[in-house]
């Protein structure tokens, strides 16, 4: 008499595999991310990003209409990472001039550890914001920060610390431009100045000069 599957106590048995929906959006924009940072959204890839996120590509498209529906959400993981990390800093608690070198040092890092967010930066200026202007979600991650800076210029133009009129919105402009500028333009400014531009030693001096640059416009003339 034959051994059915239920008498057989060694019989290996089958487990339905569940999908985890936050996990696999996780691994497709990740994959997304170094994929449109390396060739920007033209040179994307559908098939690419799947192979790269471990799923087929069927798969991306139950979670994304397309492949720029996947871009600007990748656009909205980017800065939120970045807001978010901000306000872990918890500035409001550092005297003004120290808030300022404490976000301009953070903003520096930032950009040195994660060269793919400007990669994506530099993509989405190409295609003028297109993604974002059409993201509620990019317009609100925007709002509390420029309100902390000026929180910040606020307590020091009250201390005596920094002069008073001074724009956020300008100041911050100021404070991304000025690192991004030499670290996206590093290769033809190396040709240029003659000297490597991500040494320890320049990445040092120039962090020095930027924030010195910016505190001396801050200071009362």
């Amino acid at each position: 008499m034959p051994i059915t599957t239920a008498e057989a106590p060694d019989a290996p048995k089958k487990s339905k595999r569940t999908r985890d929906p936050i996990q696999t959006q996780t691994k497709i924009l990740a994959a997304a991310k170094a994929e449109f940072a390396k060739v920007g959204l033209g040179g994307a890839r559908i098939d690419s990003i799947a192979e790269k996120a471990g799923v087929n590509k069927r798969m991306i498209y139950e979670y994304f209409k397309g492949k720029d529906e996947l871009f600007q959400a990748v656009l909205e993981d980017a800065w939120s990472d970045i807001r978010d990390a901000e306000r872990k800093l918890e500035l409001g608690h550092l005297p003004p001039a120290e808030a300022i070198r404490a976000l301009m040092t953070f903003t520096w890092e930032y950009y040195l550890k994660h060269p793919e967010f400007m990669a994506l930066v530099n993509s989405e200026n190409l295609h003028r914001a297109r993604h974002v202007k059409k993201s509620l979600r990019f317009r609100e991650l925007h709002g509390g920060f420029i309100d902390m800076l000026q929180s910040i210029l606020d307590r020091g133009v009250a201390a005596g610390d920094f002069r008073s009129g001074i724009d956020a919105r300008q100041l911050h402009l100021t404070l991304a431009a000025i690192g991004y500028y030499y670290l996206t333009n590093r290769f033809t400014g190396e040709v240029i100045f003659g000297f490597d531009f991500v040494s320890k030693e320049a990445l040092r001096e120039r962090l020095e000069f930027n924030i010195d640059t910016v505190l001396s416009l801050l200071r009362p003339r």
